[in-house]
């Protein structure tokens, strides 16, 4: 039987060990390696991956002609879950897998509707991570709410593949343009419509009447909508409402929208789509095809593996007798075989030195015999030199033809840095290792199947090494919450003598030394399984070092899901980039989910080592301001500068949830195709069915204390000076979240406080500059009138900033618009980028507010002006 291999390599001391890494690949204008991927919890159904080549092949097209004749889809594989019957057309996949696919066809958690989005929370012109559409939205009539499904496709993938952003925005629908006219947010202001409050529905119609104005902000009232006219010319713009007929394009540098408060001028510091994707790699080396004729169309592949296959390769040369390295990479090998790896998977092990010696043939995991045929081979001694990189240098392409995915792992900081190649072009991971177990057992964790089963995987809840005195005890805590606790182990090492162990369960059941099985091949370690499944709570253990001298011990706690129906809650973490030149900065990301929906209001920390072992401990943030990009998405994130040396740093991120803090977002999500309440046709408002909208008092969901740990591979760090010796070089961070109003005859400011280096730290000063012309402000902000900031502080980064003063020397009447920006300053005068621009407006309300709708016809304004209410058809 042919098989595909996930071959993990573990290469020590000589030999090297991140983000998801597509295959995606534009070649003379097509792209090829395009991955679609069905999860194992999608019921079979062939309607569906017909429906998924529709809608690619409609989609190439419009592609196509919105990029100019520059690029089409190509080849692209569908991956078929392992949970479908097999068919005689389903070729093996390679390196292909669930995990690293582009797009990814999924149910929706807790079915909070069908809408289309791009998980996207890099900066302007970075790539997102995949493309979600449920199997509801492929196999569903969606044309008068998304338009079709190709041009969704479209709308998604320039997220995915350029790194630009929406053009609406949900939370501020409206705002006041420099002719002081109410306009809807969106990208070209040519695209026209009426504005509306829906008052009720009953059966097939509603009623509607025009809307007010706020009497705080001057824009209308909160539940106004804008309903687009079903017929329309304008071109622009495919980030705003592509289902529209007329749209064709993006936004470009003439029709762009600067005003507009939406995340594509937030990100990309106003810039047109057009100008964002036109920088792109892809269009550096992809010139506009000569001649008329449309694109060939895509070819398609359909994939499907068959079971898991993993090949350990482990270094058993001389180098590995020093610092207890073979026994530490034997420690971390059984636990990936009893703890991580998923149950069913093929396992064979390969040793080697001065050569290479199969050790075991491929051996079904099903139970602990199974395993323990494998670690009776681990190696006992370590001798002889070191030969691997010879043998595989010269087979690299034929790794890849095999369709491996290489894992390395370097242990050590003499690790070489021929083989990092081996996972850049398998699509694996790359981890680094020091001195101690945790960075070994940390990297085994996070290797899963990449089938798309989350309940399957090993789920890392403790992971902590701590050097401990003669006779003296340690205590600690590991929350169990109830989306996990099947197949719970916990397992303790040491470095010299076994200590005195107890765990104690939430409901006092207590656990002591021995009831924890030890190793048969003397490798210092103790392990538990807890029986049955582990009961929700606290549980504390307590470890005494019996020796007189310290001794290094270690504790993990790995579980899975409670059960094949529950989703556990989960946390994944990456860089921003797998190598970076000093000074560029860095950015650590971590998400932290349960299915799709983000998980807000816990801690998450980073810990990032370098080679020396100088670890650096960094709270990340989901506040939307300095390197977040959004703010309550589940998506924590930090500038990582304190660079100590070159070489390889890890990273590690831990996730808790305390004293009953966390939360569940079930609010909709960013980065989404544009869901349309209706259209305006021949004078009438013909209604969409209504969209599963979850109501505010129901935003939110508790979620119970938890702990997560997980590993966030290795990064390369090159041209950094030596420890300590840093100059004063990267500036505070640019303030994106300023915000401005009226109060009285005051204005007030908010934001939230950058560093003093980018999100760390506090800023020095602050300056503050105002205009009665929000192009004074973007042009030529540094002639832009002053405010006094003498009695202005600033707090550490982080922090939400409010200022207040008399907007001198401006007279303040109805109508009054005044715009607003800043800048932060280093102490060595190193400035911030300017911030978005504020922008304050003094509305005195009439005693009757009534606003005509804007851009739109004279029939419909007439209507908003009249009060008449409006009969509307359901469509």
């Amino acid at each position: 039987m042919v098989l595909s291999l996930y071959a993990i390599l573990f290469l020590a001391l000589h030999l090297l060990p991140g983000m998801k890494s597509s295959m995606v690949h534009l070649n003379k204008n097509g792209y090829d390696g395009v991955v679609i991927a069905i999860n194992p919890s999608v019921p079979e159904d062939e309607k569906l991956i017909q429906n998924i080549k529709e809608m690619v092949t409609e989609a190439s097209t419009y592609l196509f002609h919105a990029t100019k004749r520059r690029v089409y889809f190509r080849n692209v594989s569908i991956l078929i879950p392992m949970t479908w019957k097999s068919k005689s057309e389903y070729l093996m996949p390679k390196q292909e897998s669930y995990d690293q696919a582009d797009v990814i066809v999924a149910n929706p958690y807790l079915k909070y509707g069908d809408d289309p989005y791009t998980l996207q929370y890099g900066q302007c012109g970075e790539k997102g991570k995949y493309i979600h559409f449920t199997p509801n939205f492929l196999l569903t009539n969606n044309l008068p709410i998304y338009g079709s499904r190709g041009r969704v496709f479209v709308h998604e993938w320039a997220h995915l593949r350029w790194g630009i952003f929406d053009e609406y925005n949900v939370d501020q629908p409206f705002y006041i343009s420099r002719r002081n006219t109410i306009e809807a947010t969106r990208c070209s202001t040519h695209i026209t419509g009426i504005n509306v409050v829906f008052k009720e529905c009953q059966g097939g119609s509603c009623i509607t009447r025009p809307c007010r104005r706020d009497s705080l902000t001057g824009l209308y009232e909160a539940k106004c909508t804008f309903i687009p006219e079903k017929s329309q010319t304008a071109k622009d713009s495919i980030m705003f409402m592509q289902s529209l007929s007329s749209v064709t394009e993006f936004c470009t540098a003439e029709t762009h929208n600067m005003e507009a408060p939406n995340l594509q001028n937030k990100m990309c510091n106003r810039r047109s789509t057009w100008d964002v994707i036109k920088d792109s790699d892809d269009f550096q080396n992809a010139p506009p095809m000569t001649g008329t004729d449309s694109p060939p169309r895509p070819t398609f592949s359909l994939l499907k593996s068959k079971q898991r296959v993993v090949c350990l390769v482990l270094d058993k040369s001389g180098s590995m007798d020093s610092e207890d390295r073979l026994f530490r990479m034997n420690q971390a090998v059984e636990l990936y075989l009893i703890q991580i790896i998923e149950k069913g998977s093929l396992v064979g092990m390969v040793t080697f030195e001065s050569y290479a010696t199969i050790q075991n043939y491929l051996t079904n995991i099903t139970d602990e015999n199974a395993y323990e045929k494998i670690t009776a081979n681990l190696p006992q001694a370590a001798d002889g030199g070191t030969s691997i990189c010879s043998g595989l240098s010269a087979g690299f392409q034929e790794v890849k033809q095999s369709g491996s995915i290489i894992h390395t792992i370097a242990l050590g900081p003499a690790a070489a840095k021929e083989l990092e190649t081996l996972s850049n072009m398998t699509g694996g991971h790359r981890f680094y290792a020091n001195k101690d177990i945790n960075g070994l057992t940390d990297a085994f964790s996070r290797i899963s199947s990449r089938s798309g089963s989350i309940t399957q995987q090993a789920i890392q809840l403790e992971s902590k090494s701590l050097t401990i005195t003669g006779k003296k005890w340690i205590n600690g805590t590991v929350p169990v919450d109830s989306t996990i606790g099947n197949d719970t182990f916990f397992v303790v090492t040491w470095t010299i003598q076994k200590p005195e162990i107890l765990l104690q369960d939430p409901k006092g059941t207590r656990y002591e030394t021995s009831d924890f099985k030890e190793d048969k091949l003397n490798i210092r370690s103790a392990r538990l399984r807890i029986p049955g499944i582990a009961e929700t709570g606290t549980w504390t253990y307590h470890l005494l070092n019996k020796q007189a001298k310290s001794q290094v011990l270690t504790v993990t706690m790995t579980t899975r899901a409670r059960s094949p129906t529950t989703l556990p809650v989960i946390a994944t973490a990456h860089m921003s980039q797998s190598t970076t030149h000093y000074p560029s900065p860095m950015i650590v990301y971590a998400q932290v989910s349960q299915g799709f929906l983000p998980v807000l209001g816990i801690n998450v920390t980073a810990i990032i080592e370098s080679e020396d072992g100088h670890q650096v401990i960094l709270e990340l943030w989901d506040n939307g301001a300095g390197a977040d990009t959004v703010k309550n998405d589940g998506i924590y994130s930090r500038y990582f500068t304190d660079f100590h040396g070159n070489g390889r740093y890890s990273l590690k991120v831990h996730a808790q949830a305390k004293k009953n803090t966390a939360r569940l977002s079930l609010r909709q999500k960013q980065n989404r195709a544009l869901y349309m309440p209706g259209y305006l046709e021949n004078g009438k408002i013909v209604l969409n069915p209504p969209r599963p909208d979850v109501n505010d008092d129901m935003a939110e969901a508790e979620v119970e204390d938890f702990s997560r740990l997980s590993s966030g591979g290795s990064f390369i760090v090159s041209g950094a000076p030596p420890a300590g010796s840093h100059t004063h070089v990267f500036p505070p961070g640019k303030i994106t979240d300023l915000e401005a109003k009226f109060k009285g005859d005051q204005i007030q400011l908010s934001w939230t406080a950058p560093g003093n280096v980018l999100d760390k730290g506090k800023a020095n000063s602050y300056i503050i500059r105002i205009s009665e012309h929000f192009q004074d402000l973007q042009e030529d902000f540094d002639n832009a009138a002053l405010v006094n900031t003498s009695s202005l502080t600033p707090k550490e980064a982080g922090s939400i900033e409010v200022f207040e003063f008399k907007p001198e020397p401006f007279k303040i009447e109805n109508g009054t618009k005044i715009y607003f920006a800043i800048q932060a300053i280093h102490e060595a005068n190193l400035t911030s980028e300017v911030s978005n621009i504020a922008q304050a407006i003094k509305f005195i309300p009439p005693q009757e507010s009534s606003v005509p709708a804007l851009g739109t016809k004279t029939s419909a304004t007439s209507l908003a002006i009249l009060g008449l209410a409006v009969v509307l058809s359901i469509f």
